[in-house]
């Protein structure tokens, strides 16, 4: 199951990778287009939707890799199971919280299929297509969360703390 999991948190990052990859190579059309006088039709719309695939792809190997920005001044300077009370606390409200997110996206990206919306650009795009790499990714990050909480529940520490754990970062004290 382990290995299934961070199979999934790499494949989402590996995605958000070459969505980057394809922002740079939407720019360059863009670019080579005016060069030579030419115009490049909605390349900005489409490195736009390849911009939130890779924001939101990645979230969860970020989040897994401990590279997300953390508020931890007050957790920091907790120990035992005061901290490991709070940690449980922050990862169930951010269950919650990206829960509802995904749910949210997943129904809009659903009723764009079903209506059948498109972009209002040159190219008309059903967005129905860019939304879901919106989608998957907060559905991505939630089962990292997820994986975390149980991890912290059990009482190991959660995917994001271990990498910091050499700079004096957070363990719990047992």
């Amino acid at each position: 199951m382990r290995a299934t999991l961070d199979a999934i948190y790499k494949a989402s990052g590996v995605a958000a990778g070459c969505f980057l990859v394809a922002i740079a190579l939407f720019s360059l059309a863009q670019i080579v287009a005016r060069m030579f006088g030419a115009t490049g039709h909605s390349l900005d719309e489409f490195a736009g939707y390849a911009m939130a695939a890779s924001s939101f792809l990645g979230l969860a190997y970020t989040l897994r890799a401990g590279e997300h920005i953390r508020m931890s001044l007050a957790i920091d300077r907790m120990r035992g199971g005061m901290r490991r009370s709070v940690e449980i606390a922050c990862l169930v409200c951010a269950v919650g919280l990206v829960g509802w997110f995904a749910w949210a996206t997943l129904d809009m990206t659903l009723t764009s299929f079903q209506l059948g919306d498109v972009s209002q650009g040159l190219v008309a795009v059903k967005l129905w297509i860019p939304q879901s790499g919106m989608a998957l990714g907060l559905w991505i990050l939630l089962l990292a969360l997820v994986d975390d909480l149980v991890a912290t529940l059990r009482g190991k520490d959660a995917s994001y703390i271990a990498p910091h754990a050499s700079e004096g970062g957070a363990t719990f004290e047992r």
